[in-house]
Formats: C-alpha cells, structure tokens, sequence
C-alpha cells in the first residue's frame, strides 16, 4: 500500500521502530478501533462427527434388508402377491451375499464426518462422500444410509446415546441439504 489516510504515530522518527512499538491509545488516531474479542464459532458441520464399530449379526443384517425392501417396494407401489415376492427374494439375495461375503466374521470401523463416510475393514477402505448419500433411514434395527450403489446399515447396538442423537442430527441436516459438500 501506498498510501494510507491514518496518522503516524508521535514521537517516532523512523518507521520501523512505530512497528516495534506499542503505541498508546492516543498516538492511534480518531479512526482506531479498541480491541475487540474474537468469539470462537464452530462451523456446524464439526457436531456430526461419528466414530464407531460395526460387527454385523445375520439376523440384524437380514431384518435391516427386510425393511429396506418393504420400503422400496411400497415406494415403487408393487402391490401384492409381487410385492411379497420382491421383498422374500431381495431379502434371500442379501442373506446370501452376507454368508458369502463373510460379513458376520468382519468388523467395519466407520468415521462419520462433513467431508464423508470413511468404511475401514480388512479388506480395505471405502470413502463415500456425501453426495454419493441418496437418503437416511431410520429402521426398527437402526439407520439405514442409501447409497448410489448399496446401502450401509448402522445399528443402534453400536452408538451410544449421544451417537444416536447426533446421527439423528445428520439426518435431519441431511434432510435440510446442510451435508451436501462440493468435492476437493
């Protein structure tokens, strides 16, 4: 900067010794402001930070896709007898790609966070941005995310109460569109 309209300091020659200096509230000039305390704000997307283990059961795994599927056939308005017929075979479907897949056997570690879902278990790591995050239900068993691709069942057996209350709070921020996050 060139040019400044503020006045210099009084008393001081040279200009590199005014910066040294702490000048007195008089030597500041009419425009200065008094000192103001900064308040420490937390963006809002720091109270939906999550992290837990999930060791999937066959029978919560198979009751989460039971639900999914009466969810998605009533949504698709299938009525009966095809819609009992969808819900029995998807439910199998998933049943035996659990037993397959050896799901029971494995522990997944889930961080929840604004930039995303991060998926760790022995057979890698799966980062699921939050646009790739369709809808979030919430099932008898637990909440159900709704992926592009799948879906990722999350019990209430594996969160606290202050888990729950705030993937509750994911939820309805999902919901509002808060966790839509452009990508880095």
């Amino acid at each position: 900067m060139l040019w400044s309209n503020r006045s210099r300091a009084a008393g001081h020659s040279d200009g590199g010794a005014a910066l040294l200096d702490q000048p007195d509230a008089a030597d500041l000039g009419a425009d200065a402001m008094p000192a103001a305390t900064i308040p420490v704000v937390h963006p809002p997307a720091e109270r939906y930070s999550l992290h837990f283990w999930v060791r999937y059961s066959f029978a919560e795994y198979v009751n989460f896709m039971w639900e999914h599927g009466g969810y998605l056939i009533r949504r698709r308005h299938v009525r009966w007898p095809m819609g009992v017929y969808l819900r029995l075979k998807s439910t199998l479907s998933a049943a035996t790609h659990f037993v397959l897949l050896q799901r029971g056997k494995r522990t997944y570690e889930f961080q929840i966070d604004q930039h995303g879902i991060v998926r760790t278990s022995d057979t890698g790591v799966s980062l699921i941005d939050w646009n790739d995050v369709q809808r979030i239900r919430t099932y008898s068993k637990g909440f159900m995310m709704i992926l592009k691709r799948g879906t990722l069942p999350i019990p209430f057996r594996c969160l606290n109460k202050d888990e729950v209350s705030a993937m509750r709070g994911i939820v309805e921020a999902r919901a509002a569109g808060e966790l839509q996050f452009r990508a880095s």
